[in-house]
């Protein structure tokens, strides 16, 4: 869930660690570190916060060193929890978390050992260091034979100066090598540098990294051979532009996700072979977690009345846990990722092909784990999505979602042109209703008193309504709920009152007696109703505050542009309580973990 930058060369460790770091400041974390080996001995800042508060490190000498930021799982957020871990002569940072923690501490405090954190992290340092027999490698493979669970690791040993040693199960890290100097990283942009080849650790493998280039290794501690996986692209580095947020901007790039995403389907012969699969398909299954799940909440509408394709949607967490197989006929198993390195989604798609299930990955990282695991693999085109909460991402994840239901549909013999001109059309519909979003910061400020805030939807609404509350919850920190609107009388009625807004949505014309009943419920304990409708003739309702008008399309797609007012609502609130929409706490963009 945190970022590992390491390198190895001719040029100074610590000012080009810092600066890739930041690179990777769109992941979510708490604290940061980083350390450097030079004159036989480590050198070493860490701190509670952002990078900025280890700045000072840019001076610390060396040409080789790891960096890392945290995001808190074992022990609270602090200077002493913070990465680098050192004990002896190692150093090393970690992503992920040793499952059998408990076992190790307590064997290592029988032998003596002094623990210097509450982190499950130190507890690899510090095996290592004990069981150190002159070779680091060897040592290393040793060890993590004793580690259950998931690890990135880059570590340094002061035997070997000139090298930087990496090793992975369960979470994602990638090597550059290049001209002269070696990187190590858990995300591509951390790499991005001119003609650097990226390789790809697979589970179980190890790395030892030199100025000269870079060796890799079985997890029996054997050379292997690997070839790269790509030449790096060249980063450009993000910014806001004229944007006060990075949210705010990548919510105005709404439009061109959508449109690079169906553009690049129309050219990839996967996307025909997947729709020609889904043909023969009696059921489908989605795989995810948080935004992610809340897409494919609103693409089952569209698989099952489209194109007429039972489709459950399931919490990728759950999924393992006594969740009943489908049988009965050809299931497509959809795992889908933004990151496409989310361990519980992973883990889901893993258990799906053990299930033997045909599998489509669909992620908006083309050289992630989960694009590697998928029979077939599809991939968004949302581009870099730096703040934490996820806005173009989701309608992206929409965007193939949709055209999937439609070329399943039309292979299935079934007329959908009308469906298909609507959603060509819903690049400019985004763009539309983004100019039409002045009226939200007036919403914001009803909100930042609220005591609670209801969503509430009926069909593919209900969708909508579960993410727009969950972003508010990112952002705000104000507690939300998303219902279905007639589940709110049984039970969650005697929660509204008079500081209690609740957000309607409306988009599909058969359901809407029911939904304004549910307004009316809410309404007259004294809610303060806020609609967001493809249907102008309800904004003028008595029970309604403010409302937002939908362009027009098929109600099946309004999800995709229902949730972008409720994006704005939660980036407005977040700035009227002061809050920082790019970066909201306890929140990481990948949820590496499990």
């Amino acid at each position: 869930m945190c970022g590992i930058v390491g390198y190895v060369g001719d040029r100074r460790a610590a000012p080009l660690l810092l600066e890739r770091l930041r690179r990777l400041e769109y992941r979510g974390y708490d604290s940061a570190g980083i350390c450097t080996i030079a004159e036989g001995g480590f050198h070493a800042v860490r701190r509670k916060g952002r990078i900025r508060e280890i700045a000072c490190a840019e001076s610390l000498p060396g040409t080789v060193g790891i960096a890392h930021t945290r995001w808190a799982t074992h022990g609270a957020p602090c200077e002493k929890n913070a990465h680098p871990h050192l004990c002896g002569k190692f150093a090393l940072v970690h992503n992920g978390i040793v499952e059998n923690d408990g076992a190790l501490r307590a064997s290592l405090l029988r032998q003596g050992a002094e623990l210097k954190s509450q982190t499950d992290s130190e507890l690899i340092v510090q095996m290592l260091d004990r069981e150190y027999d002159g070779d680091p490698m060897q040592t290393l493979v040793r060890v993590l034979r004793r580690v259950e669970g998931s690890y990135a690791l880059g570590v340094l040993c002061l035997d070997c100066p000139g090298v930087l040693f990496a090793a992975r199960r369960k979470s994602p890290l990638l090597v550059g090598v290049g001209e002269g100097e070696c990187l190590l990283a858990s995300d591509l942009p951390a790499l991005a540098s001119e003609g650097m080849q990226a390789y790809v650790l697979e589970d179980g493998e190890l790395a030892a990294l030199r100025a000269d280039g870079a060796e890799f290794y079985g997890a029996d501690g054997k050379r292997i051979q690997k070839k790269p996986h790509c030449t790096v692209p060249r980063e450009e580095i993000p910014s806001k532009g004229r944007y006060p947020h990075y949210m705010c901007k990548e919510m105005a790039e709404i439009p061109l996700a959508i449109r690079q995403s169906l553009c690049d389907l129309r050219q990839d012969h996967t996307f025909n072979d997947v729709c020609e699969v889904l043909c023969q398909t009696d059921y489908v299954e989605i795989v995810a977690c948080g935004t992610a799940y809340h897409a494919g909440l609103a693409a089952k509408y569209a698989f099952e009345r489209l194109a007429g394709i039972r489709t459950d949607v399931y919490l990728a967490g759950e999924y393992r846990d006594g969740l009943p197989d489908c049988t009965g006929g050809e299931c497509l198993t959809i795992a889908l990722s933004q990151s496409g390195e989310t361990a519980d989604t992973i883990a889901a798609a893993s258990l799906a092909k053990q299930r033997g299930k045909t599998l489509l990955c669909i992620t908006n990282a083309p050289y992630s784990t989960l694009s590697s695991m998928g029979d077939r693999a599809l991939v968004t085109r949302a581009g870099r999505e730096i703040a934490v909460a996820a806005t173009k991402s989701y309608q992206a994840q929409l965007a193939v979602l949709y055209a999937l239901s439609l070329g399943a549909a039309r292979a299935r013999g079934r007329n959908v042109d009308k469906e298909y001109a609507a959603l060509e059309r819903l690049p400019d519909d985004c763009r539309i209703l983004l100019s039409r979003l002045g009226r939200i910061g007036g919403w914001a400020e009803r909100f930042r008193g609220a005591r609670s805030v209801y969503f509430i939807g009926k069909g593919a609404d209900h969708a909508a309504a579960v993410e727009g509350s969950l972003k508010l919850k990112e952002l705000s920190y104000i507690p939300s709920e998303g219902y279905a609107a007639g589940e709110l009388k049984h039970g969650t009625l005697s929660l509204v009152d008079q500081r209690t807004p609740v957000v309607a949505i409306l988009t599909q014309r058969q359901l809407a007696a029911r939904l304004m009943n549910a307004v009316s419920e809410v309404a007259s304990r004294g809610a303060r109703v806020f609609l967001v409708t493809s249907f102008p003739e309800f904004c003028a309702r008595r029970e309604v505050i403010s409302s937002v008008v939908l362009p027009e399309t098929s109600p099946l797609f309004t999800p995709a542009l229902s949730v972008i007012p409720l994006q704005a609502l939660a980036y407005e609130t977040a700035l009227a309580l002061g809050n920082d929409p790019d970066k909201p706490r306890n929140l990481a963009k990948s949820v590496t973990v499990e």
